[in-house]
């Protein structure tokens, strides 16, 4: 990914594409901290301050996932939510988190509340992107029901918590890079960040549990190229 270089620089920016998109990759792919990757690239002979490398991340890393969202398939039809809590300078805030039955992150939504009001929030915005989905597995919390009842009434409501293990254990990876960041600072700047990191999981874990060699191996290789691809069409 770092040898490309020819693609054209960035308008403002003295390094090529090819660098900041790597740079991106890196900070999201692993559990790597900034200055992690600063050296990383120092070693590559790339010398670069992790406060660049922040910038990099904010600016273009959004434009990569909402490219990564714009051009995914269309998800399954059973849909899994769950929120969880993170403390954030000292008050509860919660991450509201919906994958579908394969494992992908879906959406993701940084509230202060854990209340029907916050349920439909996060329902509205899941369905404004994907649609209504067939079924529903949330736990039992209430709101939960209360959303479910006024927004699609239709839909498959499972309400049982043994039933969710997919959607809490997507909280694994968040729980890793919380700590890793020595927590969030703003619910802005969570919900910025794992926006990117979910979206860059989704190709960059293709369920390697459930591949062979060769089909990982190409799944990988495609997902650099997609990468490249969105690398390509940032803009500054």
């Amino acid at each position: 990914m770092i040898s490309q270089i020819s693609q054209p620089r960035l308008k403002g920016f003295r390094f090529p594409r090819s660098i900041i998109s790597y740079a991106i990759w890196a900070y999201h792919r692993f559990g790597l901290s900034l200055r992690d990757v600063e050296d990383l690239l120092a070693e590559r002979g790339v010398i670069v301050s992790y406060e660049s490398i922040r910038v990099w991340c904010q600016r273009f890393g959004t434009q990569i996932a909402a490219k990564i969202r714009r051009d995914r398939p269309v998800p399954a039809d059973k849909w899994h939510l769950d929120e969880v809590v993170i403390s954030i300078r000292g008050r509860k805030h919660w991450l509201w988190r919906a994958v579908d039955a394969n494992g992908d992150v879906l959406e993701i939504l940084m509230q202060s509340r854990r209340n029907a009001h916050a349920a439909k929030r996060f329902l509205m915005k899941l369905m404004k992107r994907w649609g209504v989905p067939r079924v529903l597995v949330t736990d039992k919390l209430r709101s939960y029901g209360v959303a479910v009842r006024d927004l699609c009434p239709s839909v498959d409501h499972r309400s049982h918590k043994g039933l969710n293990n997919r959607s809490e254990a997507s909280h694994r990876h968040t729980r890793r890079r919380e700590k890793i960041m020595g927590r969030f600072k703003s619910p802005r700047q969570a919900q910025r960040f794992l926006s990117v990191h979910d979206q860059t999981a989704t190709i960059f874990r293709p369920k390697r549990h459930r591949l062979s060699a060769a089909p990982y191996r190409q799944s990988r290789a495609d997902a650099f190229s997609l990468w490249n691809n969105y690398a390509a069409e940032m803009a500054a």
